[in-house]
């Protein structure tokens, strides 16, 4: 499952961590798991989830380790086929670094 739509205008880490997240909004993920997932450095990672944590975008959660969920606006209500749909510009930014 992706982010909802009004949320992937964002820059690509930042739209990539989210889409992670979506995926194990119940669970969320640890740093560790997010950089294997989106596989960029953690530099690149960090000022990416800084960012979405300035914009209440992700909820970070402490207790005997840290996990960062979604925010609940963040997550569709149901999947969708568009779900499925990448648009021209989703795939490029994917294919060429920007």
């Amino acid at each position: 499952m992706r982010a909802k739509r009004e949320f992937r205008n964002r820059e690509g880490t930042e739209v990539a961590i989210l889409d992670e997240l979506v995926d194990r909004a119940d669970d969320g993920m640890t740093v560790f798991e997010l950089r294997a997932a989106v596989e960029v450095d953690i530099d690149e990672l960090e000022e990416a989830l800084s960012t979405l944590k300035d914009d209440d975008l992700i909820v970070v959660e402490s207790g005997n380790e840290t996990v960062i969920k979604p925010a609940d606006r963040v997550v569709p209500d149901e999947p969708t086929d568009e779900d499925d749909e990448r648009s021209i510009g989703d795939w490029l930014r994917e294919r060429i670094p920007f």
